[in-house]
């Protein structure tokens, strides 16, 4: 296939420029949201969802139900923070319309709004369920009916030993996915609204069953949506924030434990720049030669959670090197489409949603930034 300039162009300067200059947390992460309210506005379909993606092929995606449901506790946080009316209008936007979208039953598509087959599926559900939860604590009706049914959705249809088999997205390879730990994460947040002992139960039950999946070293067997011989950094990241999730809830020491593995293993991935390798084996040796980005901000953020439960100073030096790798490949001089946002790779020819910019990664890119500010102001 032909690449289009602007594709061209960003790959030449990606392989021969690199990593460029930081602009700092502030103002990244301001820009950063700006790209989030454009994704909004622009979205192919035009619904109150938010883009899944701007290609420098195709341009502006349709909506992303999943990400846009964790991408609402993000717009409310910062909307809060900045006593910013017109952002948290946005958000209860987003809300509004994954209501409208919700099946009769709780659960919600995979997908692309206008992606086929339209069958619910479970990580889905569950990532639209922390944004649902996020509504129902902060507006109340009508998002707490459509958290309890997402909820009830998801403990109904969980498996006896704690993993979710009967509605698996048709957009990954079939098999079990330990990082659906992020699903139960999702219930830990119903369950802080509501104080279910269900939800609280299944979650834990979810997570107990991943735990079965973790090797002495702290690596995840099944935890790829393609490759589980070589997970992306994303799904590790997804494992490893659910576990997490599941020790600030319940206080058990032994899940922390059990993260601090994985989070050492990964400390022996990252180079000194803070560059990590966006898929890994079972040793936590890189297996390609890109960085998947949103991973690279999820995994700051946890090593940032782990550096306050441990004050394990390893942790947090590499969550700084982490997020300023991240946020010396955003550029802040670019046209509107891409000004703020984050590659899906680094460089944007890797093969991690090659030449797009992703809307999960720019959540996930300011969460962990703004993480690391409180972390710094509080030294």
């Amino acid at each position: 296939m032909a690449l289009p300039l602007d594709a061209k162009k960003e790959h030449f300067h990606d392989r021969t420029v690199g990593i460029g200059k930081d602009f700092g947390i502030e103002r990244t992460v301001s820009e950063s949201i700006a790209w989030l309210c454009q994704a909004q506005d622009h979205s192919a379909t035009k619904d109150g969802g938010v883009a899944r993606h701007y290609s420098l092929i195709n341009g502006w995606a349709a909506s992303y139900p999943e990400t846009t449901g964790y991408i609402i506790p993000t717009i409310m946080s910062y909307a809060e923070e900045h006593k910013d009316e017109a952002l948290m209008d946005r958000a209860k936007k987003m809300l509004n319309w994954l209501l409208r979208i919700q099946f009769p039953d709780g659960g919600f598509q995979g997908g692309l709004i206008d992606s086929t087959p339209l069958v619910p599926t479970t990580f889905n559900t569950g990532q639209i369920l922390i944004g649902l939860s996020a509504g129902a604590a902060k507006f109340g009706e009508p998002y707490l009916t459509a958290m309890h049914k997402a909820a009830e959705w998801l403990v109904s249809s969980q498996d006896s030993d704690g993993c979710w088999r009967k509605y698996p997205t048709p957009f990954a390879k079939t098999g079990e996915k330990a990082y659906e730990t992020h699903v139960a994460w999702g219930l830990f947040e119903a369950a802080s609204v509501s104080h279910e002992n269900k939800y609280i139960n299944a979650a834990i039950k979810n997570i107990d069953w991943a735990l079965t999946k973790q090797r002495e070293n702290g690596w995840f067997d099944d935890c790829c949506l393609s490759d589980p011989s070589q997970p992306l950094s994303h799904t590790i990241g997804y494992v490893l924030r659910g576990i997490l999730e599941a020790y600030l809830f319940t206080k058990k020491e032994s899940l922390l434990k059990s993260a601090e593995l994985t989070g050492e293993g990964l400390l022996s991935a990252i180079e000194p720049t803070g560059y990590l390798p966006g898929r890994l084996d079972c040793n936590w040796k890189g297996t390609v030669p890109y960085a998947c980005l949103t991973g690279t901000a999820q995994i700051s953020y946890c090593w940032l959670l782990l550096y306050q439960k441990t004050k394990n100073i390893n942790f947090r030096d590499a969550a700084f090197a982490a997020n300023r790798y991240v946020r010396r490949t955003v550029c802040l001089e670019n046209p509107s489409e891409t000004k703020g946002a984050i590659k899906g790779s680094f460089p944007i020819s890797g093969n991690y949603e090659p030449y797009e910019y992703l809307n999960w990664a720019v959540k996930f890119f300011i969460d962990s930034n703004l993480f690391e500010k409180k972390v710094r102001s509080s030294k």
